[in-house]
């Protein structure tokens, strides 16, 4: 049973409109051998009957501790995983589970960025070809003068500069901070209306953690982004999010206003997850 806070309807209508919606996603790994007559296999449900809204301009925050089920639905609704049913949503337009144009434009509007940026560049192309390619991609620019000013542009607002440092670099030749910049930059190639970072943070240092989750509430303020931020950490949750959504076992069994959820927990495994955490509701003051 899902534990919710009530949101006032006029609050929900000063931040825009749902951008992308997920009904009832629910997704199935196979376990074990087939076994009996008709060789049946055993599954084990990573994601169990989970729906949420991902609203223009503002941060939801899904939260759990590893193995929750939370990397699995941010990958899910990126379509980098298939769901194993349920529906997602578009501009309130259900996306093809299949290729072609409809699909298409959905993994432009849908972007994520992934824990370990390292893992998702590609190590034998300097950044000037990474963010170069996206934008002949998405923009449909054409000419080496124009996809150069482009990339110019796409670092600067991620604040890598002067963005010419960086566009002759390789991925090990930058640090993790700026490697994570890069995949912002990347995403953003692509014109997006959603943002899915997941634990974007959780492998950089200390210092440059605030730095990162700034940016990331730039640019859903600035590009006017759907934010869904998937992370361990309820203090961030609580000061960069809007909305705190918790998961437990594959289900969300909590959700609400960020503040509501974290300063009054109704959920028993949301308050062992405060309990564990040392003072989530200060750390970032």
């Amino acid at each position: 049973m899902t534990t919710t806070h009530t949101t006032a309807p006029a609050a929900r209508s000063e931040h825009g409109r749902v951008v992308l919606e997920g009904r009832n996603l629910v997704k199935e790994y196979p376990v074990g051998a087939r076994s009996g007559i008709l060789r049946r296999q055993a599954t084990m449900r990573a994601v169990d009957d989970v729906s949420l809204e991902l609203v223009r301009g503002r941060v939801t925050a899904l939260v759990g501790q590893s193995g929750s089920g939370k990397s699995t639905l941010g990958r899910m609704l990126a379509r980098l995983i298939p769901a194993t049913a349920g529906q997602l949503l578009l501009d309130g337009q259900e996306v093809p589970t299949t290729g072609g144009a409809r699909h298409r434009e959905y993994v432009g509007d849908v972007q994520l960025t992934l824990q370990d940026p390292f893992s998702s560049l590609n190590p034998l192309r300097r950044i000037a070809y990474t963010l170069g390619r996206a934008v002949r991609i998405h923009q449909d620019v054409r000419g080496d003068a124009s996809v150069h000013e482009r990339c110019v542009q796409l670092l600067e607002r991620v604040g890598l500069t002067p963005a010419e440092r960086y566009l002759d670099r390789f991925p090990h030749e930058l640090s993790g901070g700026e490697r994570q910049r890069v995949s912002f930059a990347r995403a953003l190639a692509a014109g997006p209306k959603v943002l899915i970072a997941d634990e974007p943070v959780s492998m950089l240092d200390v210092t440059i953690r605030k730095e990162m989750l700034d940016l990331i509430d730039t640019l859903r303020r600035d590009e006017h982004l759907a934010v869904l931020y998937i992370t361990h950490d309820l203090g961030s949750a609580r000061r960069y999010s809007d909305e705190v959504m918790v998961m437990h076992r594959g289900r969300v069994v909590e959700s609400g206003e960020s503040h509501a959820v974290i300063d009054d927990p109704q959920d028993e495994y949301t308050r062992r997850l405060l309990a564990a955490a040392p003072d989530p509701a200060a750390r970032l003051r």
